[in-house]
């Protein structure tokens, strides 16, 4: 079993990795992003022993320019002890219930969202032409009218998030205040109510 956590780990959902919440332990773990929180380009593979053992007398053929950067691994370092002593994860569980409320609030009052997931600092909004068909707002692969306005408005308003055809994904820092998270979900409710707007003007 392979599981990739190049979003989901490293305190994105509360635990050190996402498989962690249902006591899973896959073969292989495939990591990034959270690693370094950014600071340096770094990815990484974990394994469990027996598929390690494999490659004692077999060459990994898994290594591109600058594999194994020094001071990128020093960031992963310096990231992994910043984590254990400021308890960020306990911070990120802390407001993982704070920002599903907000979601949950966003679904309600906009017919445009036809669903919403989270687990931990790390949740979505699925927006819909339709709340009955789930029509997206954007096809598959593809952007829209709606959703380039949806970003160009959030970015207009100091909120930098990314979208993905129809989707709105909330990631914002493991060490986000509860007040800044309800400053930028609250220009986001502002954001859908314009796009909502416009729709109906069509």
């Amino acid at each position: 079993m392979l599981c990739d956590e190049v979003m989901s780990g490293f305190g994105r959902t509360g635990e050190w990795f996402a498989v962690n919440h249902w006591n899973v332990i896959p073969d292989i773990i495939t990591m990034a992003k959270g690693l370094t929180s950014g600071y340096a380009p770094l990815g990484a593979v974990a394994m469990k022993e027996d598929i390690a053992k494999f490659f004692d007398h077999r060459v990994y053929e898994g290594g591109l320019t600058y594999n194994g950067h020094p001071i990128s691994l020093a960031a992963g370092i310096a990231n992994i002890e910043v984590i254990k002593e400021e308890k960020i994860l306990d911070h990120v569980k802390k407001m993982g219930p704070i920002l599903r409320r907000q979601l949950l609030d966003l679904g309600e009052k906009h017919p445009i969202v036809g669903d919403i997931r989270s687990i931990g600092l790390f949740g979505i909004l699925e927006l819909v032409r339709d709340q009955k068909t789930k029509e997206p707002m954007a096809i598959f692969n593809s952007t829209s009218s709606e959703m380039s306005i949806l970003q160009g408005y959030l970015k207009d308003n100091g909120v930098y998030l990314y979208t993905h055809w129809n989707a709105v994904l909330i990631i914002p820092p493991l060490i986000i205040k509860e007040e800044e998270l309800a400053e930028g979900m609250g220009i986001l409710d502002r954001a859908l109510d314009h796009i909502e707007m416009l729709i109906d003007e069509k």
